[in-house]
């Protein structure tokens, strides 16, 4: 399988119920097929510095703004493919630039410094975060399982529907079982809308007539507002999922 190393695209976000996602996804079949990771567990651990900086700016809105994480699809093995990736939004476009390296080099080169055997364009400006935030560190570890549709006859669209949305700030391995606590509401679902310009008629009126509206979601951001609450409650609250 191959995998796309940059994407210039819209993401456009949708907290939507489980009833909503069958009708659309009814609505979507003469439009959309599944794409070449259908359904799938994505995890993924964020990189921000000690005192979080990446995030607290991030969650300000401002114009331009950057994470960094390493991304598997399913639970990694230390000699499997995983992606480091940046992802950078600049008024309300999002470019993401990536490299897949074994989880083992990958980890290696994020929490101990070690040099990549890359040499290309993409690792150089990771190479360049890293250096501009020199104390980056594990942030938490999110999971999730997602369903993705690619049109027929574009390619550039895709829709996403992320469920069962977890997080931890211990255990940061994507080698490691999934299990967190849930960062949804029951029977919430994450809709994700990605062109690379307008988004096409038919599903711009399927929206509108479900009343589905915009939302301004980060699974990141809303981790992170969960972990400071969860900081302030009492032991024995929350547990995990």
């Amino acid at each position: 399988m191959s995998y796309q190393d940059t994407f210039k695209r819209y993401e456009i976000k949708y907290l939507i119920s489980k009833e909503q996602k069958e009708i659309l996804l009814k609505a979507m079949e003469p439009y959309m097929m599944s794409d070449a990771y259908g359904r799938s567990t994505i995890c993924n651990i964020y990189y921000d510095t000690r005192d979080k900086l990446l995030i607290r700016r991030s969650l300000e809105k401002p114009v331009y703004k950057e994470k960094l994480r390493v991304r598997s699809y399913g639970t990694a093995k230390p000699d499997g493919t995983v992606f480091v990736e940046i992802k950078k939004k600049y008024d309300s476009v999002v470019y993401k630039r990536r490299i897949g390296v074994e989880e083992e080099a990958a980890m290696a080169y994020l929490n101990e410094g070690m040099s990549l055997r890359k040499n290309d364009q993409i690792t150089e400006e990771i190479n360049y975060f890293c250096r501009l935030y020199e104390d980056l560190e594990p942030a938490v570890f999110l999971s999730y399982e997602r369903e993705a549709f690619l049109g027929k006859e574009d390619p550039d669209l895709r829709i996403t529907f992320d469920e069962n949305i977890l997080w931890r700030e211990e255990d940061m391995s994507l080698c490691s079982k999934v299990y967190g606590y849930p960062l949804l509401e029951e029977g919430q679902v994450l809709m994700e809308i990605k062109v690379a310009a307008a988004m096409p008629l038919w599903l711009a009126r399927l929206l509108s007539e479900q009343r589905i509206f915009q939302t301004s979601f980060s699974k990141y951001g809303t981790a992170y507002k969960q972990m400071q609450q969860l900081k302030k409650e009492q032991s024995g609250g929350r547990k995990y999922a």
